[in-house]
């Protein structure tokens, strides 16, 4: 781990009951005075984007247009659709309503409409924008991507079909609401793996080699809302105050791995995702604790410190010292048997349907090149790779 570390997360959050009603305030004080809200048919279905925009109204700022035809995996060319609109309208600024896609594709069209050009992909890559870009507000609907507070944007390539990145600390949202008005009819399954994936964000920002203790700090505050409010949401799905604590969970591990990284449980994960076509948040509840103990004994003093957020006080207190690390991946695992139990969240690659032990190789072979990779604290090679498959098999 680097004796150097920098941190950067200038995204001012508004979070609780009313934190919506905020907004409009706040995004006018940013300089916005005609805003296009960006969505997708789902949450558009819900209602939600009819009260984001009745709140808007009520602000003295109402939205210029509701966009509803984000899909779930946004490309390059819906992306350019939407910034000739948001051109045509005459907007000045974006809001953001939904999940990871959603996001996603809000951060990339403020590309285009700020920086200007028709081509999303001249600005692909890392530190390719040369300036701030328009106010982008976010409101999240899920509770696990963390992209309202993350530098990146994925978007698929329409020509090719590959998932390109574009990295800068000027795709940053500037506001960030986390409403538990929003979250509260995500059904359970959905819950579930978000979190899961939040979880995996938290841990995985801890143990890599990028952590830092501004990031370690958000990491283990995060560790232990989700913990704490996951099981018990699955019993009071209704219930506001744990589904802003799975909220805040979230956005806490996105500014911690934001800044430190993710490692091997993404990198196998993404290339899972990518070849079979599963849930993200699915794909991280697969192979955590199979990555985890792969990284043993390296990360043990990481591990040990988990089990304080994860457990609380009297497990932790109860467990000898050279337990502990065992006793986290034990947690964990019996977390998932919960979520299998309560809302069937697989546990192992066949739980997840996958039947053809043959797909493997082809998903190692993504893996050995996600660059997820370089943060993990202990190298893996080809066969290791492989053999971390085969146990998250059964």
């Amino acid at each position: 781990m680097s004796r150097y570390y920098d941190f950067f997360c200038p995204v001012k959050l508004m979070a609780g009951e009313q934190a919506l009603e905020q907004l409009p305030d706040a995004l006018r004080g940013l300089g916005a005075g005609r805003p296009l809200l960006l969505t997708d048919k789902g949450v558009s279905g819900s209602g939600l984007a009819t009260l984001l925009a009745d709140v808007m109204a009520e602000g003295a700022l109402p939205v210029a247009a509701i966009w509803d035809e984000i899909p779930a995996d946004s490309s390059t060319a819906v992306v350019e659709r939407i910034a000739r609109h948001y051109r045509e309208l005459g907007c000045d600024s974006l809001l953001a309503l939904g999940g990871g896609s959603v996001i996603d594709t809000a951060k990339a069209v403020n590309i285009l409409a700020t920086l200007g050009g028709e081509r999303l992909l001249d600005y692909a890559g890392a530190d390719c924008l040369t300036r701030p870009l328009n106010p982008l507000a976010v409101v999240p609907t899920t509770a696990g991507t963390g992209s309202e507070v993350t530098l990146v944007a994925v978007i698929k390539d329409e020509g090719s079909g590959r998932k390109v990145p574009f990295t800068s600390p000027f795709l940053l949202p500037r506001l960030a609401v986390l409403d538990p008005r929003f979250t509260l009819g995500l059904p359970l399954p959905i819950t579930a793996a978000t979190a899961m994936d939040a979880m995996t964000h938290a841990i995985e920002a801890f143990i890599g080699n990028g952590k830092n203790p501004v990031s370690d700090a958000l990491a283990l505050m995060a560790v232990e809302k989700i913990a704490t409010a996951l099981p018990r949401v699955l019993a009071h799905p209704t219930d506001k105050g744990l589904r802003l604590q799975l909220a805040e969970g979230s956005t806490l591990a996105g500014m911690a791995f934001s800044n430190s990284m993710v490692g091997l449980v993404h990198a196998l994960g993404h290339s899972l995702g990518a070849r079979c076509h599963l849930p993200h948040g699915l794909c991280m509840n697969l192979f955590l604790p199979t990555v985890l103990d792969y990284n043993r004994p390296g990360i043990d003093p990481e591990l040990a410190r988990l089990l304080l957020p994860l457990v609380g006080p009297e497990r932790f207190a109860a467990t000898p010292a050279e337990g502990r690390p065992q006793a986290t991946i034990e947690a964990l695992q019996a977390l998932r048997d919960t979520l299998w139990q309560t809302v069937k969240l697989p546990r192992t690659l066949r739980e997840a349907g996958l039947t053809d032990k043959a797909l493997l190789p082809g998903i190692r072979d993504l893996a050995i090149n996600d660059g997820a990779l370089l943060y993990n604290r202990k190298d893996a090679d080809r066969d290791q790779l492989l053999v971390l498959l085969e146990r998250a098999w059964e």
